[in-house]
């Protein structure tokens, strides 16, 4: 299944669940991925380790360090991704920073993500200039989305162009803070969703960082089509060591039954 797959079939109450590759072990990609898709989350964002991790806070900077020294690398995440597509039937996201992208080159970035069955890529400090004059129609070329991510700071005029010039759907991010758990959205992060949800926009949006538990998760699904969790899934994986307790330990947190 694709992201716009996806959101045509749902438009609500969508889950997306964010794991690094090679984390907590090497070769853990294809179980945590079957783990969580087994227990109804809708989407996945696998991310690719960097060391020098900007938008991340220290649970998911830690998970990267951990898969560096394992020795995980953008070649072998491909073919752990290639050796499990078919048994994989929700959409799988790509998420990473440029440089490691760039190193591995663009155009093989993006046909390895086809091959793998991937249908998009989030690259936070991907510059939305470059974007659209070098980046977008490669990953046309192989089907691919590049999701782009706004933040409270982000202007109107800037969200609609990002609107206008992508598809699949918008990361609001919750802050611009780094990525972490938060118990609750103050007033003025409620007030960013509902600024968002009432300028019409025609993409769907998913609300990440930040989401830890049933408040948190609730005031996203409230005011946009979904949720992402990053650092809470990380942390229980840690924990327990084992993808399946994990992903029903992440449930039980958030208070939502088997697929939602």
């Amino acid at each position: 299944m694709t992201i716009n797959e996806l959101f045509r079939q749902k438009q609500e109450k969508i889950l997306s669940v964010y794991f690094t590759a090679g984390f907590p072990h090497l070769n853990d990609t294809g179980l945590i991925i079957k783990a969580l898709q087994a227990n109804g989350i809708q989407m996945l964002e696998v991310g690719i380790p960097f060391s020098d991790p900007m938008a991340d806070g220290p649970v998911i900077q830690d998970s990267s360090s951990v898969a560096l020294r394992n020795g995980m690398n953008l070649k072998l995440l491909f073919s752990q991704l290639t050796a499990i597509r078919n048994e994989v039937h929700i959409p799988l996201v790509m998420m990473g920073y440029l440089n490691p992208v760039m190193q591995y080159g663009f155009e093989n970035f993006c046909r390895d993500c086809h091959t793998a069955g991937v249908s998009g890529i989030i690259i936070p400090d991907m510059p939305f200039s470059e974007y659209m004059s070098r980046y977008k129609p490669v990953a046309d070329r192989y089907d691919l989305r590049i999701v782009m991510l706004i933040t409270p700071e982000t202007s109107d005029e800037r969200i609609r162009l990002i609107d206008a010039h992508t598809q699949g759907f918008i990361y609001m991010v919750s802050s611009a803070a780094t990525t972490g758990a938060q118990k609750s959205f103050d007033a003025a992060r409620l007030a960013y969703f509902r600024r968002i949800n009432s300028m019409g926009l025609r993409n769907p949006r998913m609300i990440g960082f930040g989401i830890s538990n049933s408040e948190t998760l609730n005031a996203a699904f409230e005011n946009a089509s979904g949720a992402i969790v990053g650092s809470k899934f990380i942390s229980l994986l840690k924990e327990y060591q084992s993808p399946d307790v994990a992903a029903k330990q992440l449930l039980k947190t958030l208070e939502i039954d088997n697929a939602i």
